[in-house]
C-alpha cells in the first residue's frame, strides 16, 4: 500500500511538473500607434496586445476618437487568424490618469468606471482591462493628485471591476518597478485574488528626474544601482505575490542622458535626461560614425553606449538583454514578459522576434 501511494504521489508530481513546463509564457505588447501599422509586426508572436490608452471621461472609461476605435477593431480582427490572441484595453499611461485619484476615491466613481469598462469590452469584443495609473498613493506625473487613501481605493477599484466583469475577462495593471511603488502603492496580498497579471514596468528606472546616470532597464542590481528587474521580482515575491502572476517589462525604446564627466564611460555619473528614441533607430543613433562606443555591463546584464566627446550616455535593451530577460521569466516560472511598445520595434528581426525565439528554445 505504501508503495502504491508513493507511485501515485510521483505520478501526480510528474503531471504537475509537466503542466508547469508546458504552460505558455505570456508575451504582452503595449501598442500606441495607428491601426494601419499593426500589419507590419509579427502579431502571431504575441499572446496579448494592449491598446494604449483609454482615458477617464467623468467616471467612465472612454475611447476618445475614431482613430482609437479603428485601432481596437483592427486588433480584434486578428483573432480570426490568431484565435488565442487576447485584446486588452488600458486606462491611463504616464500623464493620462489626472483624475484617477479623485474618481476612484468614491464607490460611485469605481462602480461607474467598472460598468463603463464592461460596456466597452462588450462593444469591442475585447478580453480585458489593464490599469496604468501612475501612481496610486505616491507622486507620479507632475501636478497629478495622489493621497495615501489611493492604496486602499485601488484595491476597491479592482474588486468593483472583478464583480462586474466576472471571471472570464482579464484584469491586469502596470506596476512601478521601483521600491517606493512596491512598498507604498498597492495592498499586494489583497489584490492578488482579483487580478490575472501584474505587468511590472522594469524600465525607466533611471528617468527624466534622475540626477545620476545608470541603466534604465537592467536585469540585475549592481553595487551602484539597486533598482532592477530582479530586485522588483524578489520584493514582490517576498510581499506574497505568486510568481505565476508576475510579468516583467522590457524596453523597446532607448534613452539619452547628458553626463558631466567621462568617468566609468558615463555610467553612474551626474546627469540630466536628454530624450528617448525607438529601438528601431538604435544602431543608427549610437553608431561609431556618431562617436559612440558600445559596452556591456556583466553585472546588470545590460548594454549601454557612450559618446566620450559629447559625454552622452545611451541606455537601452538589445537582443542579448531581451534574451536574458525572457529566459529569466521562464526560469523563475513567471507568467511572462511584456514591453513598451510594439510600434517602436523593428518590423523585421526585432526584439519581439528575440522573445519568440527564446521562448521556443531557439536562441
Amino acid at each position: 500500500m505504501n508503495k502504491f501511494r508513493a507511485l501515485l504521489l510521483i505520478s501526480f508530481f510528474s503531471l504537475n511538473v509537466s503542466w508547469a513546463q508546458k504552460k505558455e509564457l505570456s508575451v504582452i505588447g503595449y501598442y500606441a500607434g495607428p491601426a494601419e501599422r499593426l500589419d507590419s509586426f509579427p502579431i502571431n508572436k504575441l499572446t496579448h496586445i494592449i491598446f494604449s490608452f483609454g482615458h477617464l471621461k467623468g467616471n467612465q472609461l472612454s475611447i476618445g476618437n475614431a482613430r482609437d476605435s479603428a485601432c481596437i477593431k483592427k486588433m480584434v480582427s486578428f483573432r480570426k487568424k490568431y484565435p488565442g490572441l487576447k485584446i486588452i484595453l488600458s486606462l491611463g499611461g504616464w500623464g493620462g490618469c489626472k483624475e484617477c485619484s479623485p474618481v476612484f476615491s468614491t464607490a460611485t466613481g469605481r462602480d461607474e468606471f467598472a460598468n463603463s469598462t464592461k460596456a466597452l469590452l462588450d462593444y469591442f469584443d475585447a478580453d480585458g482591462i489593464d490599469l496604468d495609473w501612475e501612481y496610486p498613493a505616491i507622486a507620479g506625473y507632475p501636478g497629478h493628485v495622489f493621497t495615501p487613501a489611493d492604496r486602499r481605493n485601488f484595491t476597491l477599484l479592482l474588486s468593483s471591476l472583478r464583480n462586474v466583469l466576472g471571471k472570464k475577462k482579464e484584469i491586469s495593471f502596470a506596476a512601478g518597478g521601483f521600491d517606493l511603488f512596491i512598498d507604498s502603492s498597492i495592498e499586494w496580498k489583497k489584490i492578488v485574488p482579483l487580478v490575472d497579471k501584474i505587468n511590472i514596468m522594469t524600465y525607466d528606472l533611471v528617468h527624466g528626474n534622475s540626477t545620476v546616470s545608470g541603466h534604465h532597464t537592467p536585469l540585475y542590481s549592481t553595487p551602484e544601482q539597486k533598482q532592477s528587474t530582479d530586485n522588483a521580482v524578489m520584493r514582490l515575491l517576498k510581499a506574497g505575490v505568486p510568481a505565476g502572476k508576475l510579468v516583467i517589462g522590457a524596453a523597446f525604446y532607448c534613452r539619452f542622458f547628458q553626463t558631466e564627466a567621462d568617468i566609468s564611460k558615463g555610467i553612474y555619473q551626474p546627469t540630466h535626461f536628454l530624450h528617448g528614441f525607438r529601438y528601431a533607430s538604435l544602431y543608427d543613433s549610437i553608431s561609431a560614425t556618431k562617436g559612440f562606443v558600445q559596452y556591456w555591463d556583466p553585472v546588470a546584464k545590460a548594454p549601454y553606449a557612450f559618446n566620450n566627446d559629447r559625454k552622452i550616455l545611451a541606455t537601452y535593451d538589445d537582443s542579448i538583454s531581451i534574451r536574458l530577460k525572457t529566459k529569466y521569466a521562464m526560469d523563475k516560472k513567471l507568467d511572462g514578459i511584456m514591453f513598451w511598445q510594439l510600434a517602436e520595434d523593428r518590423t523585421n528581426d526585432g526584439l519581439l522576434d528575440v522573445i519568440d525565439r527564446t521562448k521556443k528554445g531557439k536562441n
